[in-house]
């Protein structure tokens, strides 16, 4: 597996060595001693998630505060997406700074986004399947959600146009008005 840091410190692309032959392929998505060891970072998995989109549907940006802070380990299984990290640390000198990853059961790529940052995606394929590994359980009551299109981050989504989004994530606040701590 090799993983490269992207622009904000801590944020992780995640690529597995794939072995495929005519039967198929076979890689290891994930493995505690080779994560710790490329990304500095033990952590104990307690939730997976698996969402599935449609077309144009844009989930997030969501995050949860501590204690209750949630780290994610997102791969793609079927199609594509757009995937988004902001960070919403107010001490951390990228704080409302975004990074972005196309991930697609193609690739392979995973993103690993540590806590303290706000996540969502776009799907970009007819369908995608997302599976997502968590450290920590849902917890609502810490659930916050920063508003997609807020113009202080300034997210270049790929398409603005026909997007489907939950109520929820309408309602979702701008960074400035989000409780952060």
């Amino acid at each position: 597996m090799n993983a490269t840091e992207l622009a904000i410190p801590g944020v992780f692309v995640l690529e597995p060595k794939v072995f495929g032959d005519e039967r198929g392929f076979f890689f290891e998505s994930f493995n505690a001693n080779v994560f710790e060891q490329l990304t500095g970072r033990s952590t104990d998995f307690v939730q997976d998630n698996h969402s599935r989109s449609s077309r144009g549907v844009l989930r997030g940006l969501h995050f949860q505060l501590a204690p209750r802070a949630q780290a994610k380990l997102v791969r793609v299984v079927h199609g594509e997406i757009f995937d988004v990290a902001v960070d919403v640390r107010p001490e951390s000198k990228t704080f409302g700074q975004w990074v972005s990853q196309s991930l697609s059961a193609e690739n392979k790529k995973q993103m690993w986004i540590p806590e303290g940052f706000a996540h969502g995606f776009l799907t970009m394929s007819e369908t995608a399947e997302v599976l997502y590994k968590t450290n920590g359980l849902y917890a609502p009551e810490f659930e916050r959600c920063v508003l997609w299109n807020d113009t202080s981050i300034g997210i270049d989504w790929p398409t603005t146009e026909g997007l489907v989004i939950s109520e929820k994530d309408r309602a979702g606040q701008a960074l400035s008005d989000c409780q952060l701590v």
